[in-house]
């Protein structure tokens, strides 16, 4: 697997280099393109490979987010939260939500658990977008594992010293 995982990360080398300050990308879906069935409610439901790739002045650390402004509710519902993820890591493989290797910390989402729950939008409500956010911080405080989009945000926002965003599409 991380052979694969290499080789698609060869792939989207030029990408990740032509363009400037933070970037974000996957193997797995191409920016603003559908996101694999594997990734959903209708697949195995595992979070998707990610790398980012940039130079941010001060960065140690990335938060990502991510969450999907179609859904039905008054708020973007929230599939992931992740923290604490150290920037020189520059990529998540595929699977790595709720695994004992990951070096992150997991918020809650909004399906109330911990970690990555893929698009499991409702059928024929049409395309929904998945927001994958990026958040380059600098050094910040430790915080808690568990904690929601709303609290991580508030904590890590003196801290932000970048961000990217990738766009993937899932519809049932």
């Amino acid at each position: 697997m991380r052979v694969l995982f290499l080789a698609f990360a060869l792939l989207l080398s030029p990408w990740l280099t032509a363009q400037r300050g933070l970037r974000l990308g996957s193997p797995a879906f191409d920016d603003g393109k559908a996101i694999p069935v594997k990734y959903t409610c209708d697949g195995q439901d595992v979070s998707p490979p990610l790398m980012w790739a940039g130079d941010v002045q001060d960065a140690e650390e990335v938060v990502l987010i991510v969450d999907d402004p179609d859904a039905p509710t008054a708020e973007p519902f929230v599939h992931w939260v992740a923290y604490h993820i150290p920037f020189s890591l520059r990529q998540l493989p595929e699977g790595i939500s709720r695994t004992r290797e990951a070096p992150f910390v997991e918020g809650r989402n909004d399906f109330g658990r911990v970690g990555w729950n893929g698009p499991c939008p409702p059928r024929k409500h049409g395309p929904h977008r998945y927001y994958f956010k990026l958040y380059a911080v600098k050094k910040m405080p430790r915080l808690a594992p568990g904690l929601t989009k709303k609290e991580v945000m508030a904590a890590i926002a003196p801290y932000v010293v970048g961000k990217a965003t990738l766009i993937g599409t899932y519809e049932r």
